[in-house]
């Protein structure tokens, strides 16, 4: 399985942006789309919607460093 092969780096990757205090600009970045909404035909800001796309590795690491936030709040009984 891809996820288990990568995994390891993953993990790597995240530990070392950790101590190192580095983000990587990769990881700030995001695509916006705009798109007009059906019903509204004329020419407004409000007749379209902005749809912003994350980088999927942004989304999993953030998702790996919440959970490590949780792990420690909960061992060190930091929530109510």
């Amino acid at each position: 399985m891809v996820v288990l092969a990568i995994a390891k780096d993953l993990v790597e990757v995240t530990n070392n942006c950790f101590i190192n205090r580095i983000i990587l600009k990769s990881l700030k970045e995001s695509l916006t789309m705009v798109l007009r909404k059906k019903e509204k035909k004329n020419f407004f800001l409000g007749s379209y919607r902005l749809i912003a796309l994350k980088n999927i590795l942004a989304k999993v690491l953030k998702k790996y460093i919440a959970n490590i936030m949780l792990k420690a709040a909960e061992e060190y009984r930091l929530l109510f």
